[in-house]
């Protein structure tokens, strides 16, 4: 919503600004349709060169989170940690067996069944049934130093994947100036084609030539870098839900008391999404 409103108010005042300080919108209006087909047929071609399917797919998902916002919400990580949590318990009074039928099928397990949004979300359940699944298999006899190790490469491999499409995006936001210039100079060269016809002519043919190198620097640094930086934001803040289930997971396995646990992973999300501590409790109590 905001990257939305964001758009509509920097549009409104540049073109605002420009009209009261007694500029013509007509030229400008007459010549961005020419402008835009030269820098975003350029930019298109761009990214399809640059880039795979798989990479544009994940790029355009990556502009529809851009819009949509974060993707966990503050109860999101409450049932997370709690998740966590409670199979961490069970690991530890019922031992790997205790376990072994909930993360060999999730969707049927009655400690998931209470969990139903983290149960939907593939990467984040993959990242609790992989772990435990170790801990299963090897009777809880790893080191908990190499378990976190394996967490920690799962959560970067993952997050380097989303971090594609804002690497794309700011590509592209660097790339628009120059494109700017490129529909520009073909502006100019259209110019002095004509270089007999009266001032007022060439001074209109100028001026939408001039419009190509504005569009490329406005798209640049008006939208598509504020994008890629939003996107960026996004996913550092959706990387918070990955790590405090891994400070559980590691935290318990560390033989760190249930609640020591659980505020491991509390204390360090940000504070927009940071549950009380008395919740999660009461949450874990069955309140």
């Amino acid at each position: 919503m905001f990257p939305a409103i964001g758009i509509v108010i920097l549009l409104v005042m540049v073109f605002g600004g420009f009209v009261l300080t007694g500029g013509a919108i007509g030229p400008v209006a007459e010549a961005v349709p020419h402008e835009m087909l030269i820098i975003g047929g350029a930019a298109i071609g761009a990214l399809v060169a640059g880039n795979s399917m798989h990479e544009l797919k994940a790029l355009g998902k990556g502009l529809l989170r851009v819009f949509k916002g974060n993707s966990y919400t503050k109860q999101d990580h409450i049932d997370a940690i709690a998740l966590s949590a409670k199979l961490m318990r069970s690991l530890k009074t019922g031992g790997p067996v205790a376990l072994e039928s909930h993360v060999e099928n999730p969707q049927e397990s009655t400690i998931f069944a209470e969990y139903p949004r983290v149960l939907a979300d593939e990467a984040l359940l993959h990242l609790i049934c992989d772990t435990l699944t170790l801990l299963v298999v090897s009777s809880g006899t790893l080191d908990t130093h190499a378990v976190e190790e394996v967490m920690d490469n799962a959560i970067k491999t993952h997050f380097h994947d989303m971090d594609e499409p804002a690497h794309a995006l700011q590509n592209l936001a660097d790339a628009l100036p120059a494109l700017g210039i490129v529909a520009a100079v073909l502006g100019v060269v259209k110019t002095m084609g004509s270089i007999d016809e009266p001032p007022s002519v060439l001074g209109g043919m100028i001026g939408s030539a001039l419009v190509g190198t504005f569009l490329g620097v406005l798209l640049a640094y008006g939208i598509v870098g504020p994008l890629a930086t939003r996107l960026k934001q996004i996913n550092i803040h959706d990387q918070q839900i990955f790590l405090s289930v891994k400070q559980v997971m590691i935290a318990s396995l560390h033989g760190h008391p249930h609640a020591l646990a659980v505020e491991s992973a509390r204390s360090g999300l940000p504070h927009m999404l940071r549950p009380q501590l008395t919740d999660l409790l009461d949450v874990l109590k069955g309140r």
